[in-house]
């Protein structure tokens, strides 16, 4: 029987493109709270603030439009037959939206709330460096800090791949690579004792192939992203276009990801020297779709990878991986402290 989380006043808050996820420790368990990290806008009237408000509906109000966040969003969204905005975008804020910030401190300030203590602590997600681009990172990092650090709390960025392997590798003392293919980005970490030894970012992930998918379909990048996260399968060539067109692009992504693993993990001059097996563990709802852990297995082919693997799966809990994780380094570091 494993032990009861141990409760804490520490938040894990995972700020992903997709979704933002806040984890907490209650009465022994993990608790998770969401949203969708996306808007809509429709024109001010008080009437329709008084009834979004009312309706409990997520929204806030900027000048003479009144935002429409969270899963809120995406019925509205359907409702108007329009898509939905996105304040991230690649991982990191998106330059294109000037209501971004509006609606991120809408949906984060939900999520967690003030704090109730001073020095109460907050590990938010953030993405490593990327191979292709850095760009937005520093920016980014530093205004989801602001957002927390405004509602009272002590903020501290936790790479993403990092918070995987924290959620995940418990059993192996926090040693193994920890890999979240999200929508904007994939992160992957490389860590041993919970120390990051190498840790990097691909563009390639969820949005790219709703992208890729939506341009050879003709279809709205939102009914892709709808469609894939509902009950689709990779399992190669299918008579349906959308989901063929979803097939071959995740099989794409995959490739990049397994390239990009063996391009800048094969370097002799940035590889620790592990005399153990390594387990890797994939998160995230990218990884989610049957047939994903397959396929990224036969294009890995572990026996000529240049770190011994003993293990590649897909986390139990993929959607709550990376707050999950993040929450126990800022209970880890809360601990500490204490001591």
């Amino acid at each position: 029987m494993k032990p009861p989380i141990p409760n804490s006043q520490s938040i894990g808050l995972d700020v992903g493109s997709s979704r933002i996820v806040a984890a907490r420790s209650v009465d022994g368990k993990f608790r998770y709270d969401s949203e969708l990290n996306a808007f809509v806008t429709v024109p001010y009237s008080k009437l329709a603030e008084n009834l979004l408000t009312r309706d409990n509906i997520l929204h806030k109000v900027v000048g003479q439009e009144i935002l429409i966040t969270g899963f809120d969003a995406q019925r509205m969204a359907e409702f108007f037959h329009v898509g939905i905005r996105r304040p991230i975008l690649r991982g990191v804020l998106n330059a294109r939206e000037p209501h971004g910030l509006a609606v991120l401190q809408t949906i984060i300030g939900k999520l967690i709330g003030p704090a109730v203590a001073e020095g109460q602590k907050v590990s938010f997600s953030v993405p490593a460096p990327g191979i292709d681009s850095n760009d937005g990172i520093p920016y980014h990092k530093a205004c989801i800090a602001q957002i927390v650090s405004e509602l009272g709390y002590r903020a501290t960025p936790f790479e993403e791949g990092l918070a995987v392997v924290f959620g995940e590798l418990e059993r192996s003392d926090f040693t193994g690579i920890g890999i979240s293919c999200g929508s904007g980005m994939c992160n992957i970490c490389l860590a041993v004792f919970s120390m990051p030894v190498m840790s990097f970012s691909i563009s390639r992930a969820g949005d790219y192939i709703d992208e890729q998918s939506a341009l050879v379909t003709g279809e709205l990048a939102d009914r892709i992203r709808v469609e894939k996260e509902s009950g689709f399968q990779l399992n190669g060539f299918s008579t349906d276009r959308i989901r063929n067109a979803l097939n071959v692009y995740y099989k794409e992504m995959i490739g990049s990801l397994v390239d990009a693993l063996w391009t800048y993990m094969a370097s002799p001059q940035r590889l620790p020297r592990i005399d153990k097996p390594l387990p890797l563990v994939l998160s995230g709802g990218t990884s989610m779709p049957p047939g994903f852990l397959e396929y990224f297995q036969s294009s890995f082919r572990t026996s000529e990878f240049p770190l011994r693997i003993s293990e590649i799966r897909v986390a139990a809990d993929p959607l709550n991986s990376t707050a999950r994780g993040a929450l126990i380094a800022a209970m880890v570091e809360t601990a500490a402290a204490a001591a």
